[in-house]
């Protein structure tokens, strides 16, 4: 399972607004190069967001969506203990480490590889390794306030298979967060298509106080994912 796309800098400035609007770059097809790689070149190079992470120090684009979900509920504060599930490259985890202040504690897990981040603890494994679960609980050493997954199941092109597999992870990463959220804890997901299936989200809002669904605006227009956010976990058991 995976995530995020790559980078390298450290950062942890907010988003600020971005820059403006620069001139379109075209790519050629080169020889050897597949079509659809081309049209992610060219996409990559036109994206501001893109541009903006470099500029900021950010290891990825995707930094901007936590921002932007913070701005919009107050997610993260100084002093937090906080998972980051499909953390590579380290955007999120970069956003997280500077709102918390240096004052509490990250846990960042991917089955990528993903280079350290001072005052983060990295983990390199599958989330759904039966080890992964304890290990993530041994180096949180205490209650979360805030569980964030970004993680993605590798595309197929076949919706339906594609929309089980990442329903699959939210519902184990939601199975992980009831285990480690402290009283009034947070749980943030991405979810894909028609957003989170009836059924996990009912037992969810059972779990949760308040349940929103969002679109960050750093999230591409052609892209069908949308955030989960909720917030006021309730700790005891929901009975389904």
């Amino acid at each position: 399972m995976t995530t995020k796309s790559s980078g390298k800098k450290n950062g942890g400035k907010g988003s600020g607004g971005l820059s403006g609007r620069n001139k379109s770059v075209r790519v050629r097809t080169a020889k050897g190069r597949k079509i659809s790689s081309t049209r992610w070149l060219q996409r990559q190079l036109n994206d501001p967001y893109v541009a903006e992470a470099r500029k900021l120090g950010y290891r990825s684009r995707a930094a901007f969506k936590l921002l932007e979900l913070d701005e919009k509920y107050n997610l993260i504060k100084p002093g937090m203990r906080v998972v980051d599930l499909g953390a590579a490259p380290g955007g999120w985890t970069q956003v997280i480490q500077a709102k918390i202040k240096g004052k509490g504690q990250v846990v960042a897990l991917d089955i990528q590889e993903m280079d350290d981040m001072p005052g983060a603890t990295v983990l390199h494994l599958d989330f759904m390794d039966d080890r992964a679960p304890e290990r993530l609980k041994q180096a949180l050493d205490g209650p979360a306030d805030l569980v964030v997954s970004d993680m993605a199941a590798p595309v197929t092109g076949h919706a339906p298979t594609d929309h089980l597999r990442i329903m699959g992870l939210v519902e184990a990463a939601v199975d992980f967060a009831g285990e480690v959220l402290a009283p009034g804890g947070t749980f943030v997901a991405k979810v894909f298509q028609g957003g989170t299936e009836a059924q996990l989200l009912a037992h969810i809002k059972l779990m949760f106080r308040t349940v929103r669904h969002a679109k960050p605006p750093s999230s591409r227009a052609d892209s069908s994912e949308i955030y989960l956010v909720a917030t006021g976990f309730r700790a005891e058991k929901p009975t389904d």
